[in-house]
C-alpha cells in the first residue's frame, strides 16, 4: 500500500475532484473531517406505541424518549417529535413539553373542545436546541391535562397503525 501526503487538494474552476469507480475515500480512519455549518452529523430516532394515560395537571412522562451524544459543544440538536394524543370526554387543555435532561425547553398547549371523545392525532412539533455538551443527552416528551379530563399519549386506535416518534439530528454549529 502506498501513502500520498498532500497539504491541500484543489481543482480548476468548474471541475470536481473524483474518486475512481469502485474505490472508497475513507475520511474517518486517519483523523477527523470538518463539515460546513448546517451539515447533519448524526440522526437518532425512537418510536413507541405503548399507551400512557393521565388525568394529572402536572407533567408526566409519555414514554417517548431518545438520547444523542453531540460531537462538539457548538453542535445544535434539531428535535422533531410526533406523539399521538387522545383527549377523552369533553375535551380540555392538553399540554406537551420537550425536556432535555430535567429542563423543559419547549412547551406546546392545545385546547380541545368536544361534546364527546375526540382524537387529537399526531401532534408534530420541532425545536432547535443548543445543549453545549459532548455528553450523552436525553430528550423526552411529557404531557398534562387540565380540568380533570383524561389524556392519552401514544394512543392505540386499535388499527395498529399509531406510532409516536422522536427524531434528534445533530447539526454542525
Amino acid at each position: 500500500m502506498s501513502t500520498l501526503t498532500v497539504k491541500e487538494l484543489s481543482h480548476p474552476a468548474g471541475q470536481v475532484i473524483k474518486i475512481a469507480a469502485g474505490k472508497t475515500l475513507d475520511l474517518k480512519s486517519q483523523g477527523s473531517v470538518t463539515m460546513p455549518s448546517g451539515s447533519v452529523l448524526q440522526v437518532v430516532n425512537a418510536n413507541t406505541s405503548t399507551q400512557v394515560d393521565t388525568t394529572s395537571s402536572s407533567y408526566v412522562d409519555t414514554g417517548l424518549t431518545a438520547a444523542i451524544t453531540p460531537s462538539s459543544t457548538s453542535s445544535k440538536i434539531l428535535a422533531i417529535y410526533s406523539p399521538s394524543m387522545y383527549v377523552a370526554t369533553n375535551g380540555g387543555a392538553a399540554t406537551i413539553q420537550l425536556v432535555r435532561g430535567s429542563t423543559s425547553i419547549a412547551v406546546h398547549g392545545y385546547s380541545i373542545f368536544a361534546s364527546s371523545s375526540q382524537v387529537v392525532g399526531l401532534v408534530t412539533s420541532t425545536h432547535l436546541d443548543s445543549p453545549s455538551t459532548t455528553s450523552s443527552t436525553t430528550y423526552k416528551i411529557q404531557m398534562k391535562i387540565g380540568g380533570g379530563n383524561s389524556l392519552s399519549a401514544n394512543y392505540d386506535d386499535g388499527a395498529g397503525d399509531t406510532l409516536s416518534s422522536i427524531t434528534l439530528m445533530e447539526i454542525q454549529g
